[in-house]
């Protein structure tokens, strides 16, 4: 191939203008310089060759891949529209120099990578796809989804694109791995669109790959140009020196390419294998090499603590005020002074009056014969029988994930049976000593200190966060394990944790609690508000703690 000589430090353009006077637009052709051969001459590639014959550069990590792909993007920037598929977020810093725009795919939906791809076609705006933030699985998915909308596209806007894919053998894989077969699929048709198909459209395909072995033979076995660098496994090798066309023989050379230098063959290279060593860029990755550095200075007893420190912030935990005991109860009813005889004259208030213990009413007088036949049980408060028709419905297995229509209605029959006539609980009230039922407060909770703090919030939330923040917050005040999934499922009223475990995701993304798991996968859950902490616990231990 001719070797023309360079104008540009960037690129040279050769104008060969069409003879038609009515020809609009004046077709050129662009020769980029890569880098410099073995004997010193610049070593070019042609773009408007490239856009119709695609290449695949190859190499182990750490021979340079990369530097060349940003070589050639760098230096054909300002001739056609760039598309880069970036698994990795390296060459985000094309936006800085060239105005490439960076699409975060995380932030986008997998129709909406469909959408913004061709979007770019029809402004013909360079862009940098950005999958670092993706698991493997959705890096492929959101991939396929924008290739996709870059080949399904109007004839009108079938215009010149080089489409870069670094890592290539994540996205055509040669053989099935751990993803599902949906997204590999999805993901392997759009690759071999790109390199079979891709040409009518305009669309010429980059792919790098660390090892041919790993990629798709009928996606690589489109590309015409090929860049292969330095290489140690002997099936990568001799699969390289086919597509070289060298001997098996010397396919050993692969192993002594240094950093950055690439054997290179194709139409838009050069008709016989060349050694070309990459040259220089101006932008860089912002995941640099490491380098090193002198260790930090630690005892090993702060070693020791950054390792094992617990994920959960360590807040003052809550100390409930201590109750008299029982001794100390009856010493104060012993050291009781007597009381003194009753005077004539009246005391000077009520108040004054008052006992300091709450009296003890006088015994009722003993019914008739007759009423007491008639009475066959004593009689109770209405305020007792409801108490206690609500303590014999929700203390059945299963009460609490039961619907709160059905539960109402069961309450008002029982009250019926007991005669306690009309609506004695509406449903408004029913559904919030529900709500108590389900988080297990219990009287001895209840009376806690600072339990109306608890209350008060809870009675800010949605109904649907209500009992399990109160269940939460009864393990915290108590210095209890984090309630088990189970338990949280119960608090939730559902027989489903992973309904129960979505509920209280939700109440972490609304900033109602902070979830943290320890180094041994115990749960701790904080209340935000109340700065209350549970203790660790299991997420699977089925057995509740008792209050």
């Amino acid at each position: 191939m001719r070797q023309p000589e360079i104008q540009t430090a960037a690129f040279r353009v050769h104008m060969s203008i069409a003879p038609s006077p009515q020809t609009t637009a004046e077709p050129f052709d662009v020769n980029i310089v890569l880098g410099t051969t073995t004997s010193g001459a610049p070593a070019f590639m042609s773009i408007e060759e490239l856009l119709s014959t695609r290449l695949l550069v190859q190499g182990n990590s750490g021979s340079g891949k990369s530097h060349l792909l940003r070589r050639l993007i760098e230096q054909s920037a300002q001739a056609v529209q760039q598309v880069v598929v970036d698994p990795e977020g390296d060459f985000a810093s094309l936006a800085h120099a060239f105005n490439h725009i960076v699409i975060d795919a995380a932030a986008q939906s997998e129709n909406g990578m469909r959408q913004i791809a061709r979007r770019t076609r029809q402004s013909r705006v360079s862009v940098v796809v950005t999958l670092e933030h993706l698991d493997t699985e959705r890096q492929m998915r959101y991939a396929g989804a924008f290739l996709n909308g870059l080949f399904d596209i109007d004839r009108q806007f079938w215009t010149p694109a080089l489409v870069v894919v670094d890592e290539a053998q994540l996205f055509a894989p040669a053989v099935a791995g751990e993803v599902s077969d949906e997204s590999r699929k999805s993901s392997l048709e759009a690759m071999t669109n790109l390199m079979c198909r891709g040409r009518k459209r305009g669309l010429a395909g980059i792919i790098a790959t660390q090892r041919l072995a790993k990629l798709a033979k009928n996606v690589a076995a489109e590309a015409s140009n090929f860049l292969m660098g330095r290489t140690f496994l002997d099936i990568d090798m001799q699969r390289a020196a086919d597509l070289l066309g060298i001997d098996r023989r010397q396919a050993e050379m692969f192993r002594d390419l240094e950093c950055g230098r690439f054997v290179g063959l194709g139409p838009a290279l050069s008709r016989r294998p060349i050694s070309i060593s990459i040259g220089e860029v101006r932008t860089h990755s912002n995941a640099s090499g490491a380098k090193l550095l002198p260790l930090p200075e630690r005892s090993q007893e702060e070693a020791r603590g950054l390792l094992f420190q617990a994920n959960a912030p360590q807040i003052p935990r809550y100390v409930p005020e201590k109750t008299m005991g029982i001794e100390a109860l009856l010493a104060t009813m012993t050291e009781r002074p007597a009381p003194q005889p009753m005077s004539d004259t009246e005391p000077e208030s009520e108040t004054d009056a008052m006992p300091e213990v709450e009296a003890v009413s006088p015994p009722l007088s003993s019914p008739p014969p007759r009423a007491a036949a008639e009475n066959d049980r004593p009689e109770v408060s209405a305020k007792d029988g409801i108490d206690a028709v609500l303590n014999a419905l929700f203390s059945e297995p299963g009460a609490t994930g039961r619907s709160v229509a059905k539960l109402y209605e069961d309450f008002l029959s029982r009250c019926r049976k007991r005669r306690l006539s009309g609506r004695v609980l509406d449903i408004v009230h029913f559904r919030r000593r529900l709500v108590l039922a389900q988080a297990g407060i219990t009287p001895a909770v209840a009376e806690l200190p600072d339990w109306p703090q608890a209350v008060t919030i809870a009675n800010r939330l949605d109904e649907a966060f209500q009992g399990l923040f109160l269940h939460l917050a009864s393990a915290a005040i108590q210095d209890l394990p984090c309630p088990t999934d189970s338990m949280i499922a119960q608090a939730c009223g559902t027989h489903s944790p992973r309904r129960a475990l979505g509920l209280l995701a939700r109440m972490q993304s609304l900033g109602i609690v902070d979830i943290y798991e320890e180094l041994n996968g115990q749960r701790v859950v904080v209340l935000t508000e109340l700065q209350w902490r549970t203790a660790p616990g299991d997420t699977s231990d089925a057995v509740p703690w008792i209050t």
